[in-house]
Formats: C-alpha cells, sequence, structure tokens
C-alpha cells in the first residue's frame, strides 16, 4: 500500500480537522434537540386522551420504520417545495434529532415505568405535590437506567452524521471523498477519517460513564 505521509499532513489532517467541528456540531445539536424532543413525544404519547396519544404512537412507528437516509432526502427535498427552505446542515440535524427523539422517547418512558409504583403512594401519603414527587423522588431514581441508554444514542448520532455528506455537508466522511475526488487518493482520506471517528467515539464513551458515574454518586448520597 503506497501510503504518503507529506500528504496526510499537509492535505488529510487540516482538512478533516476543520471538517471535524461540523461533525460535532451538528452531533451535539441533534442529541440536544432528541433529548427535548424524545420527551415531548414521551408526554404526548403516554396522556391519557387517546385523540393525542394514538396519532403520536402511529407517527413515532413510522419514524422508527424508515431508514434514517431517507428522512434526510425527504425533508431536504419536500421542505422547499412547501416554501420551507433551509441550509443542508439544519436539515440534517432536524432529521437526525426527529429520529433519535423518537427513540429518547422510549428510553424515558422506560426509565419512568422502573420506578416502582409504591414511590407514588408514598409520596401521596406524605402530602407531596405531584411535582415535587416528580422532580424530587421519581426522575432521581429513573436516571441510573435512562443515562447509559441516552449515552449510546449520542454515540449512535455521531455516527450517523455522515449521512449528512449526501446532502453536500462538510462533515468528515464527506471531506474525505473530496480529497479522495480531488487527489485520486482515497486511502490516506478514509483511513484517517475512520480513526477520527473511532477516537472521539470513545472519548463520547467515556464522558458518558463519567456522567453515569457521577449522578450514581449523587443518587447514593
Amino acid at each position: 500500500m503506497d501510503w504518503r505521509w507529506d500528504f496526510t499532513f499537509e492535505v488529510v489532517l487540516p482538512r478533516l480537522w476543520e471538517a471535524a467541528g461540523i461533525t460535532v456540531y451538528a452531533t451535539v445539536a441533534s442529541f440536544l434537540l432528541a433529548l427535548v424532543g424524545g420527551l415531548i413525544l414521551m408526554v404526548l404519547k403516554t396522556s391519557r386522551n387517546r385523540i393525542i396519544s394514538v396519532p403520536v404512537t402511529e407517527f413515532m412507528e413510522l419514524i422508527r420504520a424508515t431508514p434514517l437516509l431517507v428522512q434526510i432526502f425527504f425533508l431536504f427535498f419536500v421542505l422547499p417545495e412547501v416554501g420551507i427552505t433551509l441550509p443542508p446542515l439544519t436539515t440534517g440535524i432536524l432529521a437526525i434529532a426527529l429520529y433519535n427523539s423518537t427513540l429518547c422517547a422510549e428510553v424515558y418512558r422506560a426509565g419512568l415505568q422502573a420506578v416502582p409504583a409504591g414511590q407514588w403512594e408514598a409520596a401521596r401519603a406524605l402530602n407531596l405535590s405531584p411535582l415535587r414527587t416528580f422532580t424530587r423522588i421519581i426522575v432521581p431514581q429513573s436516571l441510573p437506567p435512562i443515562i447509559p441508554a441516552l449515552g449510546n444514542y449520542l454515540i449512535a448520532i455521531f455516527k450517523e452524521t455522515p449521512l449528512l455528506s449526501f446532502v453536500a455537508v462538510g462533515e468528515i466522511m464527506h471531506a474525505s471523498k473530496v480529497i479522495g475526488s480531488e487527489y485520486y487518493r482515497f486511502t490516506e482520506a478514509v483511513t484517517i477519517a475512520g480513526i477520527f471517528f473511532l477516537v472521539m467515539s470513545l472519548v463520547s464513551a467515556q464522558l458518558v460513564r463519567m456522567v453515569e458515574n457521577y449522578l450514581n454518586r449523587i443518587i447514593l448520597r
């Protein structure tokens, strides 16, 4: 294999490092939107009003049952048809966030349902308000099983960002393909892109474990 180190350090690394900023931004923005969207979907899905819960449940099933790339294409090409024109990066972030919000909603629901019903009954016996019960008793107990799952989705979102290259977003994978097309050398560009993803995934996983351990220490006090 003909590996050129001068090409790697002079061309590949600087351009992929710049593209890494876009990848991190898309990951963080999508994850934060997914967290908020998942909470909203969970509340709507668990509503006692079937007029609300049934359509939301079907919508979530539709999103989970279709490929993310198809959803990115749908938003990218359909939104302009209805008068909504967004930059490719914004469109991609919305698509990734929407897809993962349906997954986060199930994580929230599972975490809350894992708290024994007796906790609600004990809080009512102590004459605690529903809001205080939820924020001080239910939520802290539901966090331990939720955090690892949400952390996995954060890493999954990071790995999904290469799909944005299909709508010309200059993230890491798109930059590596452009470099390969310009210089007719894909080996260095694609390999370094893979190393970028590996290192950043490992760092993200370590940060998630640190957050999980920190929350466990707080809850166990």
